[in-house]
């Protein structure tokens, strides 16, 4: 089964890519690599998921907002490449983690993107990546993350 038909199954909206906030592009292709600019976790009525994993977001909620990161990493991809079944394979994330000074699980956080991505994807969507905590992030978003992938 085709990305796109899996995208279908699983019934993700991916026609509201979030646009770039400063000056910068959504996505750059150089080669047969596409650098996704970091997006962070849009909720479908366009509203974000804020806060800090370890003090006001649980693991399970960062996790769902990471997925949410996922979903428009995909809705960029797609609308840069025209179609997801043009991806060969996702190369790399780098994931970053709001998150208190303690808290040590960035990598169960940046699963929600790396599970949605291998979903789709399947063995073409396991990736290298980062997941890292920070300080804070933009908005004070809970996960931005960024991705390369290579296309067919």
């Amino acid at each position: 089964m085709g990305a796109e038909a899996k995208v279908k199954e699983l019934g993700l909206d991916l026609t509201h890519p979030s646009g770039p906030v400063a000056n910068y592009v959504p996505a750059v292709t150089v080669g047969k690599l596409v650098y996704l600019s970091g997006k962070g976790p849009n909720r479908p009525d366009g509203s974000q998921v804020t806060g800090k994993a370890g003090s006001e977001r649980t693991v399970d909620e960062a996790y769902d907002a990471a997925r949410l990161c996922g979903i428009q990493l995909l809705s960029a991809l797609k609308e840069h490449v025209g179609s997801l079944d043009n991806v060969k394979r996702v190369v790399k994330l780098l994931g970053m983690v709001n998150a208190t000074p303690d808290f040590a699980d960035q990598p169960k956080v940046i699963n929600g993107c790396s599970d949605l991505l291998v979903s789709i994807f399947g063995e073409n969507g396991k990736h290298a990546r980062s997941a890292v905590g920070m300080g804070s992030l933009p908005g004070q978003i809970t996960v931005e993350i960024e991705m390369i992938v290579e296309l067919n």
